[in-house]
C-alpha cells in the first residue's frame, strides 16, 4: 500500500541517511559488532551530518524541526538494512525530549551545543536490579543536603542502553519516600555528570542482540551532583516519564516494522537466488505463500505506525494507542523475521547474513519500553478493564 505519512522532505531526508549508512556504517559493522558499541567518534560523525541537533531549536545551534518522522524515516532506514547507531536512539529520542521539556533555560544553554556536536553524550538509567517495569519501585536515592547546593547520590542501575560512553545521564532516583496514597511519589530525575566521584560504570553486558549499543551496569556511591543538575521538579519525575512513554513506544513500534520489511526484503532476495532441486527457493509455492503472509501482517503494522505518527504529531497520541502500535507491531516482527530466517535455511542462523542480525535484535523489543504484558494491561485498562 501506498504510505502518504511523509512527505517530499522527509524522503529527501531518508535518501541522505541511507547513503551514509551504505558508506560509512555497513562496511563498518561487524567490527562495532565485536567491540560491543559504535567508536565513539561515529558520534561527532552524526553531529556533523547534523542529526543529533534535528529537534533543538534553532537558539541552541539545532534544525529547529519540530516533525518526528525525521527520526521515524532514519530509523526506518537503520532497521532496513539490519544496522544500527549504536545509543543514538536514546541519546535523541529519549534523553533530549527530556531536557527540552523539563530543562531550564540555564541547562539548556549548557547542554545542548555539546549534546548536537557529539560532544556530549548521554543515557537514562530508570531500571534497577530488583526493579523493571515497576518504576514505583526504584530504590536508588538522593539526598539533598542542608545548605541545599547538592544532592548526594546512592544506589545502582542495570540495563543502561549507551552508558558505556555516556557523560552526562538522567538518573531516575527517590528524593523522598513513596506516600501512602500514591507510591509512585518522590522520584526525582538528576542529570548527573558520569566523571563525578563515586559514578561507576560496572559491567558492559552482554546481550544476545543489539551488540553495538553498548549497555552497563552503573553505580552511585555518595555522588555529588549540583542542585542545578535537577532535572524538572523535585518529585515530579514519574509524571515525566509517563508523558515520554508514547514516544518512546511508538519508536519500538516504528523500528520493528521496519526491521521486518528489511526481514522481507533479504528474503526475498535471498530464496530467488539459492537453488534446491534444481530450482530457485523462490518457486517453490511454500516460499511464495510465506513471503504473501509476510508482506500483509507487515503492511497491517504500517497502517498502525503511520496512524501512531499522525497522532503523535498532532499531540494526540495516547498512552493505549502506544501500547496498542507497540504490541502489534513487535509481535507481528518477532513472526515476520522468524519466518523470513525459516526461508533462509541453515544459513539464516549464521550472523553472517543479516537475517541473523534482525533475528537477534527484535526479541528484546517485547521487552524493553515496557514488557508486552505491561502494553496488554494498559490497553485492557483503557477499555475498562
Amino acid at each position: 500500500m501506498q504510505r502518504t505519512v511523509f512527505n517530499e522532505e522527509h524522503e529527501d531526508f531518508r535518501k541522505v541517511i541511507r547513503s551514509f549508512i551504505e558508506a560509512e556504517v555497513v562496511p563498518n559493522f561487524s567490527d562495532w559488532e565485536r567491540e560491543g558499541m559504535v567508536p565513539r567518534d561515529f558520534y561527532r560523525q552524526l553531529g556533523k551530518l547534523g542529526v543529533l541537533g534535528m529537534t533543538v531549536p534553532v537558539q541552541y545551534g539545532g534544525a529547529g524541526e519540530t516533525s518526528f518522522k525525521f527520526q521515524a524515516a532514519l530509523t526506518e532506514e537503520t532497521a532496513r538494512a539490519a544496522v544500527s547507531f549504536g545509543a543514538f536512539g536514546v541519546h535523541t529520542g529519549l534523553v533530549l525530549p527530556y531536557i527540552l521539556t523539563y530543562g531550564t533555560e540555564e541547562q539548556k544553554q549548557r547542554w545542548l551545543p555539546d549534546f548536537i556536536s557529539g560532544d556530549m553524550m548521554t543515557a537514562i538509567a530508570m531500571t534497577e536490579p530488583g526493579t523493571g517495569s515497576d518504576l514505583a519501585g526504584i530504590k536508588t536515592t538522593a539526598k539533598r543536603s542542608e545548605d541545599g547546593t547538592h544532592y548526594v547520590l546512592n544506589g545502582a542501575k542495570t540495563f543502561i542502553t549507551g552508558g558505556v560512553q555516556a557523560d552526562r545521564v538522567l538518573v531516575i532516583c527517590r528524593t523522598s519516600p513513596p506516600t501512602v496514597e500514591n507510591r509512585r511519589a518522590g522520584l526525582s530525575i538528576l542529570a548527573v555528570d558520569t566523571s563525578s566521584e563515586g559514578y561507576e560504570v560496572g559491567r558492559k553486558l552482554e546481550k544476545i542482540g543489539m551488540r553495538t549499543s553498548d549497555t552497563a551496569e552503573l553505580s552511585f556511591t555518595d555522588v555529588r551532583v549540583p542542585a542545578e543538575d535537577l532535572l524538572g521538579e523535585e518529585g515530579a519525575a514519574f509524571g515525566y516519564l509517563a508523558n515520554n512513554l508514547p514516544q518512546e513506544r511508538l519508536m519500538i513500534a516504528v523500528t520493528q516494522t521496519a526491521a521486518a520489511v528489511g526481514a522481507i526484503d533479504f528474503a526475498s532476495a535471498y530464496v530467488r537466488d539459492r537453488k534446491v532441486f534444481g530450482q530457485a527457493v523462490a518457486e517453490f509455492q511454500n516460499t511464495k505463500f510465506v513471503i504473501a503472509e509476510c508482506i500483509a501482517k507487515v503492511e497491517a503494522a504500517q497502517c498502525i505506525v503511520d496512524r501512531a505518527l499522525e497522532l503523535h504529531e498532532t499531540g494526540d497520541l495516547s498512552v493505549a494507542d502506544a501500547a496498542k502500535a507497540k504490541l502489534f507491531c513487535t509481535e507481528t516482527a518477532a513472526e515476520v523475521i522468524d519466518k523470513c530466517l525459516q526461508l533462509h535455511g541453515g544459513y539464516g542462523y549464521m550472523l553472517e547474513y543479516p537475517i541473523a542480525r534482525l533475528y537477534a535484535d527484535t526479541r528484546v523489543s517485547r521487552i524493553y519500553g515496557g514488557t508486552n504484558e505491561v502494553m496488554k494491561t494498559i490497553i485492557a485498562k483503557a477499555a475498562g478493564f
